[in-house]
């Protein structure tokens, strides 16, 4: 279903920075490793003034999804965020497994996160960032009871706002059964479209390939959304820690070239982006 878009634009863009810090190698990586620590803090005492510096030449606000445990390590790197305009949506506590994690737990995690955006931004999130990328079965449960507007979680649309439905049953010979649609709404997400998995060095992985390859990956899915998926929205992950590497700077600057050369894109907010949002 297409998005009320404003008037002359035809795609929505959001380019929004994940700000996990070392919440993602301890939380997702269980690792308490040094030098994985001080990747985590370069991201939050170096990248993020530059992606400021850089949102701020183009004219735009982002939203950063960020765990709470980062707002806690890094105060001032986040206050200066805040301080830009920027939205902030939840992101977990300490950018915990969601699916490892028993129901009773889940809902503490959640309770918490709320608690301290209202408490250090001021606010309660509208929207919510998975960590990883993955929902347990319960998670859209408690997002609809604490009153969460948007996911942008889950990968069953590329360029389309959708209101999801979760498998209910897996059945291999029978065929799967879905619950229905979910009142949340779902800005969908994708690994191609994410510098984090692509870009960033971790042992056994395919990270730190070329930037040519993956900027033109982002530009040919940019093109494709814009020419063809007249309503629709892209949606790109960024991390400080990642993104914010003098090389991968240059890609995304040359990324924003093209996406603010048309005129007929609208560069916003993921819940600036849900309020686009219609019921036939």
């Amino acid at each position: 279903m297409p998005l009320r878009l404003p008037a002359g634009t035809r795609l929505a863009v959001s380019i929004g920075p994940d700000f996990d810090a070392q919440s993602v190698w301890t939380g997702t990586f269980k690792s308490a490793s040094q030098s994985h620590l001080s990747r985590g803090e370069f991201g939050a005492e170096v990248a993020v003034p530059r992606l400021l510096r850089l949102f701020d030449r183009y004219g735009f606000r982002t939203t950063w999804c960020t765990p709470t445990h980062t707002m806690q390590t890094f105060p001032a790197a986040f206050r200066s965020i805040v301080d830009a305009g920027h939205e902030i949506a939840a992101h977990g506590v300490c950018h915990e497994p969601i699916v490892q994690l028993e129901p009773d737990e889940e809902r503490r995690l959640m309770q918490r996160q709320i608690r301290l955006h209202e408490q250090i931004v001021g606010v309660r999130p509208k929207g919510y960032r998975s960590p990883a990328f993955d929902v347990s079965d319960v998670t859209f449960d408690l997002l609809e009871e604490f009153g969460f507007t948007w996911d942008s979680s889950l990968m069953g649309r590329d360029f389309e706002v959708y209101r999801p439905r979760l498998v209910t049953r897996i059945d291999p010979e029978n065929g799967n059964s879905f619950g229905p649609p979910r009142d949340v709404l779902e800005i969908p997400v994708s690994w191609y479209l994410d510098d984090f998995p692509a870009l960033e060095f971790l042992p056994r992985s395919t990270g730190m390939q070329s930037t040519e390859a993956v900027l033109q990956r982002w530009i040919d899915s940019f093109r494709f959304a814009r020419e063809q998926c007249e309503g629709g929205v892209y949606v790109l992950t960024v991390h400080p820690q990642t993104i914010g590497r003098a090389h991968h700077l240059v890609m995304l600057e040359r990324f924003l070239d093209e996406v603010t050369s048309h005129d007929d894109v609208w560069l916003a907010t993921l819940s600036e982006i849900a309020g686009c949002w219609y019921d036939d």
